[in-house]
């Protein structure tokens, strides 16, 4: 699984070499980790700057209460929203944790402002602003 978490796109010559297996039973365990779920899907690394989004920002969003309603229209519209690329729901002083990839800083202020400064469930926004990336895994 490593090896294809490198790189998705390897072929099944390749990656049976890399792992030391025949290409016929290597083809049989990467069908059955897609089969089973393993396996969800294959993505491509996007240069975030080249497409537009080369501004991203962590905010941590504290709710108004914490029922299952709240959450759940919390939720529903941050969906909606084409900027949040993450959203977790975490433990802690705070209930959501969010990734926001937009243009630049007046077009995230527009965000914070428009997006979560409306919505009635939200009484608190950290942002924490990315300056760099030295490690990032992420597809």
């Amino acid at each position: 699984m490593q090896e294809l978490t490198r790189d998705g796109r390897i072929s099944n010559i390749e990656l049976a070499e890399r792992v030391g297996l025949s290409s016929s039973a290597c083809l049989r365990r990467v069908q059955e980790l897609e089969r089973s779920g393993v396996i969800r899907g294959y993505r491509a690394v996007l240069d975030r700057a080249a497409i537009g989004t080369g501004f991203t920002a962590y905010i941590a969003v504290g709710l108004s209460d914490h029922s299952k309603a709240s959450q759940e229209a919390f939720e529903r519209s941050i969906s909606l929203a084409p900027e949040v690329k993450e959203c977790h729901n975490i433990t802690g002083t705070i209930e959501y944790l969010l990734r926001v990839e937009v243009a630049d800083l007046p077009t995230y202020k527009v965000f914070h402002t428009e997006v979560l400064g409306t919505l009635p469930q939200v009484t608190a926004i950290t942002s924490y602003v990315v300056m760099g990336s030295p490690k990032d895994d992420r597809a």
